[in-house]
């Protein structure tokens, strides 16, 4: 990739003697290559610059006028020569896979059974909704991405506008970079089946409603199936998918090691989460070449469902909490089958304020990083818990929780 950075410069003297000259830095550099020294072509204005500028006098005058011209023509080719390349993006100095399938050329992904878990991870509540899948997309190294990120998914629809394909819905990324597989050419989503019924919209009228993949149907209702959520879950193994992407900046990990990490998360927010954790606890990736982990920080998941048939992933946070019982908590919050002391339900707000106290002295560390993805009402219960311990300590919680997204400490993705 070459980035290029310019700025105009004015070479004058006298009322009517004006020429721009333009600095260019060309710097080559690749996703992890590091850039070459760059490369300059520079226009001057004052005394003491080379070549360019020559002597404040009539004859220099016009070698500026001349020589920045030229030196436009190459500033401009140099840039026309220099785009950005496709597919990356620069954060925090870090290049990131970016971007590098569209909705107008997507990648052509297959379905392939996942090693570690069976499609449908929950079990039925009762609810119409109530299943959540795992579903994993062979990409053949060609679809990057890393911890944090998402990827579109284009369904053949028709959408609820009648559209074919269907729009593209974006997707958190539940697998760690090299994959489930750890091949580095997989790529798992986390996706919750929409179905709604008897509700304020519809796509099937009484009698449309045919039985989905995991067996669900409801023919004596009007139901709303989400176009793309559905199409994922009845995915089967063979099957090709559209996938654009990746893209997202707002959820990655930090560079340090000694980070901490505070997880929120409600249902399928455990995506992102579930990215980290395999990173930093299962995955050869993570791990030093003595075996040891190459994190040294703390990671606490809260991890809010509404029933515990909802529960996702416990086999996995089972087993951190077993082999690293010191660096991995986690707590859930099952809002239709526990209360609190005081008899409310069990919201992750009502969860954290058993440990608010623990949470906010790793909050004021500069190490530590929140992360949230889930339902926005998070946010809310943030404020609730720690506003008055804030409030005790002569902050505005607003303020701070602010000034730590400033920090780049707090890292919300919400709906």
């Amino acid at each position: 990739m070459s980035r290029v950075t310019g700025a105009p410069l004015l070479a004058a003297a006298g009322a009517s003697c004006a020429a721009a000259a333009c600095f260019v830095s060309v710097k080559p550099s690749g996703l992890s290559a590091p850039a070459s020294p760059a490369l300059h072509l520079r226009g001057a204005t004052n005394n003491n610059s080379a070549g360019l500028a020559g002597e404040t006098s009539t004859g220099g005058i016009f070698a500026v006028t001349a020589a920045a011209m030229a030196s436009g023509v190459a500033c401009r080719a140099t840039a026309a020569a220099a785009k950005k390349k496709a597919g990356v993006k620069n954060v925090h100095g870090k290049e990131i896979p970016w971007n590098l399938f569209s909705p107008k050329a997507p990648y052509t992904g297959k379905v392939v059974k996942n090693q570690s878990h069976p499609q449908t991870l929950t079990q039925p509540t009762g609810d119409a909704n109530w299943e959540t899948t795992h579903v994993t997309f062979d990409h053949g190294g060609n679809v990057p991405y890393i911890e944090g990120q998402s990827i579109g998914v284009i369904s053949p629809g028709p959408d609820k506008d009648g559209k074919s394909p269907a729009r593209i819905r974006l997707y958190s990324i539940a697998s760690s970079a090299v994959g489930d597989d750890e091949t580095s050419k997989t790529v798992s989503l986390c996706v919750k089946r929409v179905v709604e019924v008897d509700g304020e919209h519809s796509n099937r009228e009484v009698g449309e409603d045919k039985p989905d993949k995991a067996g669900t149907a409801y023919p004596a209702n009007k139901v709303y199936r989400g176009v793309c959520s559905n199409f994922i879950c009845d995915l089967t193994v063979g099957d090709d998918v559209l996938i654009t992407g990746p893209t997202g900046a707002e959820m990655l990990l930090p560079e340090d090691p000694e980070s901490n990490i505070i997880m929120l998360a409600t249902g399928t927010g455990i995506a992102p989460m579930r990215s980290y954790l395999r990173l930093l606890f299962n995955d050869a990736a993570g791990a030093n070449s003595d075996g040891t982990r190459k994190f040294k920080g703390l990671a606490w998941l809260f991890l809010g469902v509404p029933y515990s048939k909802s529960l996702l992933y416990v086999d996995e946070h089972d087993d951190y909490t077993k082999k690293y019982p010191d660096q991995f908590r986690c707590d859930y919050a099952v809002s239709r089958e526990q209360k609190n002391a005081a008899g409310q339900k069990m919201y992750i707000q009502t969860r954290m304020a058993e440990f608010a106290d623990e949470l906010w002295e790793l909050m004021v560390d500069e190490k530590t990083h929140v992360y949230m993805c889930g339902l926005k009402g998070m946010e809310q219960g943030m404020e609730e818990v720690f506003g008055p311990i804030a409030e005790s300590k002569g902050l505005v919680w607003k303020d701070y929780s602010k000034a730590m997204k400033k920090a780049d400490r707090y890292h919300v993705e919400v709906y």
